[in-house]
């Protein structure tokens, strides 16, 4: 015995004799004890002592009586309460039984009808708490006991008196949390002061759904990775992972699981009457890739959604075959679209779809979902996940349709489009960029780590041979293979500078030579009739005639696409010999684009026709001879570069992959940008020309979101973001000498 509980025991020896501890927590230790006065067993609850410290004995207890008073069948009642030895106890009737936490270790899933019932009746609980101005905070399966097969919900006002207690902000500045993270909604998890009876809906919410699917909404390796999740992503159907639950009442969990407060089902007592199918109709499904973006989200995260949503609009299906037809007639084309489920984010960073030879099953990776792969065959009305494909990329088909080939975590593996297990086919492949192609001959050829070399190796795995190794290209890299007719060779794409610019090459894989043929290319592909189709970075798809012989193009170039959505060196379609093409049609800030002068008249003129990139944010020098241009976001990291105008050399200035909103100080000697930094941002800067170290201009403790410099370089005016609404405020940092941040506009307004 500890000489803590020796000291506690003492301590309530007249009123309470500590048999066993029942268990441990965040807040607090359980013991069964017997009530000496009523010669009955009780749950005896003991704050933790860095708790009970920070709280205040007489403050806690005094909240604690506010839950004294709810009397119903579903909530625990309180018995007695007070201070021993320094520590704070509350005592609680001992039920004889398990909790939901307990059953669903041992069971995994509940038959729909007792999550059901077990929700209905901690939601009828909550309501009768909440009207009377009492919120929980802390709703999850360990808390919700069951008893005589109804559950009952423990621990009712402790996180009350917690958030109520002038130690509410002390506790949170020491790491202990109010909540838990897979059950806290998103509000709760951004820190709000002010948390509604939605929050307890929200958590209820995620225990139905981990009830009926056997795990929560969102799942992560640590508490942050969890809220990251919760602040970003929409939750798995639940319909899609067991076809016996009722649509009523994916729906029901749905509206409780809505993001936005004001979005969320409203009481309760709605929830219950919503999963008993008696109220209002609700959407039936989650439109997860078109959801607004939480105000958490880092911009270009922000960005990243967004082209996602507009991504999977626009998935259309056409016909390569049309090709030589539409250049010599003009005929129309014929189109459809191809539905896909509002779970399903099919937008990636790099390429997520293939089309098997027959055109009859489409491959994509649903990105919110683990980067798994789905297969939608066209005689099945649903796609469906292939298992062992987790953070899977680029992925193809065999020449045969029989094998999904695709690169996940370093590795290039194959998995039959049938079923069954992922085989690992080659080790040490770069994952993303690299991409591989499945040749005729049985072969794969796949991009390395270094992405300087191509290799090629057996579809029946093994060490792979290099047949392109070219250290000129360092600096650049090479990736995105696709293959040409009867392993002639491979055109594969090469860009530098975060592919700024990029070109399209072909490799000879009869004579190991390779060279240039297009600039400012994302990708291409040849055709059975004679053509190579490519897509040019601003998403307009190009046809030109290739001679397979010479690997060269041998005429005129004639547009007959466009609005192909383009990533960072690679265009979102694929194709079919039957004579079938997918693609992705949209826009968005996360894909290629270049910078222009917009002339009075509204005219627009690039300032480099040949310059492409992700680019997020620019300035223009004082001089008006240069600008300075933040880079990537999706995957690549974020940094500035500098860049002389009409068509004059571009360096890079910054390398860390978190620089962002360049800034050029009055007299054009300087670029500034905001650095984010694991705990804090930063305003630094550097010398334009890259001559000198980096000087940290400003550091608050709030994130910044920009800046500007005063004309006289002796001012930042910063704006400010707690990553929360009505956060944002205005601040003035002097450059030289003192820095303390001097408050300008300061107001619940953002």
């Amino acid at each position: 015995m500890t000489d803590a509980r020796r000291n506690l025991t003492a301590a309530l020896s007249d009123r309470y004799v500590i048999e066993r501890e029942l268990g441990a927590g965040g807040m607090a230790t359980v013991y069964l004890a017997h009530d000496v006065r009523h010669d009955r067993h009780v749950a005896l609850k003991v704050l933790r002592p860095e708790l009970s410290a920070i709280l205040g004995g007489e403050r806690f207890l005094a909240e604690i009586k506010t839950t004294a008073n709810l009397q119903h069948p579903h909530i625990l009642s309180l018995f007695d309460s007070g201070e021993a030895d320094g520590l704070v106890f509350y005592v609680m009737p001992y039920v004889e039984g398990e909790s939901l936490r307990d059953r669903l270790t041992r069971e995994k899933q509940l038959p729909v009808e007792d999550a059901v019932r077990i929700a209905v009746e901690v939601a009828d609980a909550l309501e009768y708490a909440h009207q009377r101005g009492v919120i929980h905070r802390d709703i999850k399966p360990e808390n919700i006991l069951l008893h005589g097969g109804h559950a009952m919900v423990a621990d009712f006002g402790i996180a009350l008196a917690v958030s109520r207690s002038d130690g509410g902000t002390r506790m949170t500045e020491t790491g202990m949390s109010l909540g838990t993270p897979h059950y806290m909604a998103p509000e709760q998890a951004m820190g709000e002061r002010e948390i509604t009876p939605k929050a307890d809906i929200y958590a209820l919410g995620c225990v139905l759904y981990e009830m009926l699917s056997g795990e929560p909404p969102f799942n992560g390796p640590t508490a942050q990775a969890i809220i990251a999740r919760v602040m970003t992503e929409s939750p798995r159907s639940l319909t899609l992972q067991r076809h016996t639950i009722p649509p009523h009442i994916e729906a029901a969990v749905n509206a409780a699981l809505e993001k936005l407060p004001a979005d969320r089902i409203a009481t309760a007592a709605l929830f219950a009457e919503a999963l008993s199918g008696r109220g209002p109709t609700l959407p039936l499904t989650r439109a997860a890739t078109a959801a607004a973006p939480s105000a958490s989200a880092t911009p270009w995260r922000r960005y990243f959604r967004l082209a996602a949503g507009a991504a999977l609009a626009f998935l259309v299906l056409g016909a390569w075959g049309w090709v030589r037809e539409r250049l010599a007639s003009r005929r129309p084309v014929d189109w459809q679209a191809i539905t896909l489920s509002d779970s399903l984010l099919l937008y990636s960073a790099f390429p997520s779809m293939a089309l098997s030879p027959d055109g009859a099953s489409l491959v994509f990776k649903d990105n919110s979902q683990n980067g798994l792969l789905w297969i939608k065959r066209r005689s099945e009305l649903a796609a469906t996940p292939i298992a062992g494909t987790a953070r899977a990329n680029n992925p193809v088909f065999s020449p045969d349709g029989q094998w999904i080939a695709f690169v996940a975590d370093g590795h290039l593996k194959k998995v039959n489009a049938a079923g069954g297990a992922a085989v690992v086919i080659a080790d040490s492949v770069a994952d993303g960029f690299g991409g591989a192609t499945w040749m005729a001959d049985g072969t794969l050829v796949y991009g390395s780590p270094s992405l300087i070399e191509l290799r090629r190796v057996s579809a029946a795995g093994g060490d792979g041979t290099v047949v392109l190794h070219d250290s000129a290209i360092a600096g650049r890299g090479i990736g995105f293979p696709t293959a040409l007719p009867g392993s002639r060779g491979v055109l594969f794409q090469a860009c530098s500078s975060g592919c700024v610019t990029m070109s399209l090459h072909v490799l000879d894989l009869r004579t190991g030579k390779e060279k240039r043929l297009l600039d400012d290319v994302a990708q291409a592909w040849y055709l059975p009739n004679g053509y190579l189709l490519y897509v040019r970075r601003d998403g307009v798809g190009m046809a030109a005639p290739f001679d397979l012989g010479r690997l060269e193009i041998r005429g005129a170039a004639t547009p007959v696409l466009d609005g192909v959505m383009v990533g960072t060196g690679f265009a979102h379609l694929v194709w079919s010999a039957s004579g079938t093409l997918v693609y992705l049609r949209g826009s968005g800030v996360a894909t290629e684009n270049t910078i222009v002068r917009v002339s009075r008249a509204g005219v627009a003129t690039p300032f480099d026709s040949t310059w492409y990139g992700q680019f997020s944010a620019l300035a223009l020098a004082p001089d008006g001879r240069r600008i300075a241009v933040g880079t990537g976001g999706t995957g690549g990291g974020l940094n500035v570069w500098i860049k002389e105008l009409d068509r004059g050399p571009f360096t890079r200035l910054t390398f860390s992959g978190q620089d962002r909103r360049p800034a050029w100080s009055p007299d054009g000697r300087l670029v500034a940008f905001i650095r984010d930094t694991a705990n804090t941002t930063v305003v630094v800067a550097r010398p334009a020309d890259g001559s000198g170290p980096d000087r940290r201009l400003a550091r608050i403790d709030r994130q910044i979101q920009e800046f500007s410099w005063s004309r006289d370089g002796q001012w930042l005016i910063v704006r400010t973001d707690n990553s929360q609404a009505g956060a944002g405020d205005i601040l003035g940092v002097r450059v030289h000498g003192d820095s303390t941040p001097v408050p300008l506009v300061t107001s619940p307004f953002t």
